[in-house]
């Protein structure tokens, strides 16, 4: 299992596809709040002056020389929800990330947010 402190030593490395293919590099890790495991990794992407966050879960991912290997392939990344290089992520549009990867999304239990920036 890759601990959030673990992936927070690869900021600004090489996010990968299962294939190589680079999708960008990463940025920060988001937990779980029910866990404190990480859940997602947001990967900055995009044209120099147009730059945007794509996020992408970790399960499955691994750690190598240099890059994170995700399980997602680049194109499904590309169409994910994403953000702006300087923005945060509305609580709101958590659900349509987790429903991009087919995942199941539930808030905490007291409505609260279901992922949180480490």
């Amino acid at each position: 299992m890759i601990r959030s402190a673990d992936l927070r030593e690869w900021r600004n490395h090489d996010v990968v596809d299962q294939e190589g293919h680079k999708i960008g590099a990463l940025e920060a890790v988001y937990v779980d709040t029910s866990t404190d495991e990480p859940a997602m990794v947001t990967v900055r992407a995009g044209l120099p002056t147009r730059q945007r966050l794509f996020f992408v879960p970790v399960d499955d991912a691994v750690v190598g020389p240099g890059y994170l290997k995700v399980a997602q392939p680049k194109g499904l990344v590309k169409k994910a929800p994403s953000i702006g290089t300087d923005d945060v992520l509305p609580a709101e549009q958590e659900a349509a990330i987790f429903q991009h990867y087919d995942l199941p999304y539930r808030p905490g239990a007291g409505g609260e947010r279901r992922l949180a920036r480490r």
